[in-house]
């Protein structure tokens, strides 16, 4: 019985297969193609769950890496339980036909409490005394002590952060091994984020990535021949593709100067007041949600947005139902930049009034996704030293604060999340499939269908219609 093996190579497009890619380049030549025309947002949390289910934000309800909690009255983000998307599952619908089908979800988002047989994803642990200890968590849950056993500690500063880098997608990919060794999935999805750091980084320079597609190029070259000496069908796919960017747009401020935007004072720096303000924006690369108190008032919001160099359009209620985005998570008003441009959460005016986390790694208590966290700041004398003594104050058990990120969001100079205008810069989906458009461009909501009919055919059986 054929299985299949889906590797989600982070930010690959066909622009970046060549020859700093041999390995994905020869497995392209040998497979079908396709690109895939991006959702929106075309981002990780929104295109991963638009694959997973075949459906577009309007009914998996996943409107971006995070939204506005109108009842909690706080933003959410990067949250990981599965009981987030609504739909059923790519795997629930092969269960369906085959009751001995399995499935593995290696560092997929939206992978806690799924109804994956297998599962292993990012998970720091919280001591009351404040700490943060990196660490993941298993399904089942047994499985953590034993992969991280054989396989040490998952490197959590390598996975996201100013020290992001090769490591953390060898060692999800070692654990994907792990797991196809030890229990022989019957669908296996692998993310490898690799390509994610610096294209956000330094954007679409040759001379600067061509060591991190060398890098990748070896990952994805050795699961391939591992998952094929076991007969196991290869698929590789991308969620989107990173281009350059040069202009920060700083939504919240704009806000604020119009008087939007509720502060609070909180030891002598500002923090965003969200359910007491007006109107604001939840940041999310080249999107924006913005949320507005009263219905009255979007219309003056919205002229305000179309205003905002770096904006390039602003979608309402008629333009997100086009676009598949009609979720009651989503904002009133959602803001898509401009091709050069992406959307930063700041809100305070003076950086000496900057929250604290704001200058650290925090992905869940800034309200809006931040690239920045991708640097150290360059403005630190000796910034390796200056991290070191902090973590040995860390180890000796006293308080410290890792703020160590840089408040400059113009070091950002690759970003995603809109659609390109040229495709070379879409996602693509690469495999043994058996129709794929004449046109060479897969709907992302159509990718299930394609992986569907590749697992159902693999496994010996015509599926249900779709």
């Amino acid at each position: 019985m054929e299985r299949t093996a889906v590797l989600n190579v982070v930010g690959l497009t066909s622009r970046l297969i060549g020859g700093a890619t041999p390995r994905i380049r020869e497995f392209l030549e040998r497979s079908q193609f396709a690109r895939i025309e991006p959702v929106l947002p075309a981002v990780t949390c929104t295109a991963q769950s638009t694959y997973l289910t075949g459906k577009l934000p309007r009914d998996h309800g996943v409107v971006a890496n995070g939204w506005y909690d109108r009842e909690y009255a706080e933003h959410r983000f990067w949250k990981q339980p599965n009981q987030l998307v609504k739909g059923e599952k790519l795997w629930e619908m092969l269960r369906r036909e085959d009751p001995g089908f399995t499935c593995a979800k290696l560092f997929w988002w939206f992978n806690m409490y799924s109804s994956a047989d297998y599962a292993v994803t990012p998970r720091p642990l919280y001591p009351a005394d404040g700490r943060k200890v990196f660490d993941v968590h298993t399904q089942p849950m047994g499985m953590r002590e034993k992969i991280k056993k054989d396989l040490g500690a998952f490197p959590f500063r390598n996975f996201w952060g100013p020290g992001s880098d090769i490591k953390s997608s060898v060692w999800i990919a070692e654990a994907a091994k792990w797991v196809e060794e030890k229990h022989w999935p019957s669908l296996s999805l692998v993310y490898l984020p690799h390509l994610d750091y610096n294209l956000q980084r330094v954007g679409l320079d040759w001379d600067r990535i061509r060591p991190d597609l060398n890098q990748i190029d070896t990952v994805v070259g050795d699961l391939i021949r591992f998952y094929e000496h076991r007969n196991i069908r290869v698929v590789l796919l991308s969620e989107y593709g990173i281009t350059d960017v040069d202009r920060p747009v700083h939504l919240n401020r704009v806000f604020r100067e119009k008087g939007w935007i509720s502060i609070k004072d909180e030891l002598g720096r500002d923090q965003i007041d969200l359910g007491g303000s007006k109107a604001f924006a939840i940041a999310d690369h080249q999107l924006a949600h913005v949320y507005v108190e009263d219905p009255a008032m979007i219309p003056e919001v919205r002229a305000v947005l179309e205003a905002t160099p770096g904006v390039e359009k602003v979608l309402a209620k008629t333009e997100k139902y086009y676009a598949g985005l009609d979720h009651e998570r989503a904002g009133d008003l959602v803001a898509v930049a401009d091709g050069r441009s992406w959307f930063t959460y700041y809100f305070w005016m003076n950086d000496a009034r900057a929250p604290d986390y704001a200058r650290c790694v925090d992905i869940h208590r800034k309200c809006g996704y931040d690239p920045v966290e991708l640097f150290l700041d360059p403005k630190l004398r000796f910034p390796k030293l200056k991290v070191a003594g902090k973590l040995a104050r860390k180890m000796l058990g006293f308080r410290m604060l890792m703020d160590v990120i840089p408040l400059d969001a113009s070091l950002v100079k690759g970003s995603h999340g809109r659609v390109p205008e040229d495709t070379a810069d879409w996602p693509v989906l690469i495999g043994d499939f058996d129709q794929l458009p004449r046109s060479g461009v897969v709907a992302a909501n159509d990718v299930m269908t394609h992986l569907y009919r590749l697992c159902a055919r693999r496994q010996g059986y015509e599926g249900v219609a779709l």
